[in-house]
């Protein structure tokens, strides 16, 4: 039903993640962000901003030809939508959701993921950058842990999206520089997530691809050097 174009990224463990808890058929295309495929023709053609993941659904609620989804959030929700499952249908509850949802797209990922290039992977080690990221990814943990002081799970009592979209990028919390053990919400709520069985079947999908280096010299170059594409 669903063709997931993936590699074991945060953003791409949270659509396995979805798709491990409802059970429908998807299949991995894989895209080595190292080796430049998401600049492919093919993948351009669904997902414009060259990012993965992406996913085309064969069966739309519509019934019409397939649909592409860009942008992990937006398939988060699409699918959400679709399945009926894990967002709430009451408004109050869908606005929780949402809204965590869009803390984790809008701040916490890019927040994380500036961490990880200045502490990881830049060229040259600025110390201003890495100690703004690392404070700001702090930041950001303490209003996750707060907010789970008050609820079992980061949108409500129930488990949703919002939480599949967080936890990815709570994983790497050794090499974003932060101590769980001074979250104590965040990390009970981060041990009761990685139980999961969808969880642990998610990040099994992705071991065949750790073999292969997330980002390579030559990769780096592909990822962090991008300018405009000329039209044309």
């Amino acid at each position: 039903m669903i063709d997931l174009h993936y590699w074991p990224t945060p953003n791409g463990h949270k659509i396995t993640m979805f798709l491990e808890e409802v059970g429908i058929d998807y299949t991995i295309i894989p895209v080595d962000i190292s080796a430049g495929d998401q600049f492919k023709p093919d993948f351009l053609a669904i997902a414009p901003n060259n990012r993965m993941p992406a996913i085309v659904d064969h069966a739309p609620a519509d019934g019409g030809a397939p649909i592409p989804v860009f942008e992990s959030g937006a398939i988060l929700l699409y699918l959400a939508d679709k399945t009926g499952r894990f967002i709430p249908a009451d408004v109050r509850g869908r606005k929780s959701v949402l809204e965590w949802l869009f803390w984790q797209v809008g701040g916490l990922g890019p927040m994380a993921g500036q961490n990880h290039h200045f502490v990881q992977y830049a060229p040259e080690r600025i110390p201003y950058a890495m100690e703004r990221y690392v404070k700001e990814t702090n930041r950001l943990y303490g209003v996750l842990n707060t907010r789970l002081g008050k609820s079992a799970n980061v949108a409500g009592e129930e488990y949703s999206i919002a939480d599949m979209a967080i936890y990815p990028w709570i994983v790497p919390h050794q090499r974003q520089q932060q101590d769980l053990d001074t979250f104590p919400h965040l990390k009970r709520w981060f041990e009761a997530v990685a139980a999961r069985p969808a969880t642990i079947a998610a990040y099994a999908k992705g071991e065949p691809f750790t073999k292969r280096p997330t980002v390579t010299e030559e990769g780096k170059k592909i990822l962090f050097g991008q300018t405009a594409r000329q039209a044309g």
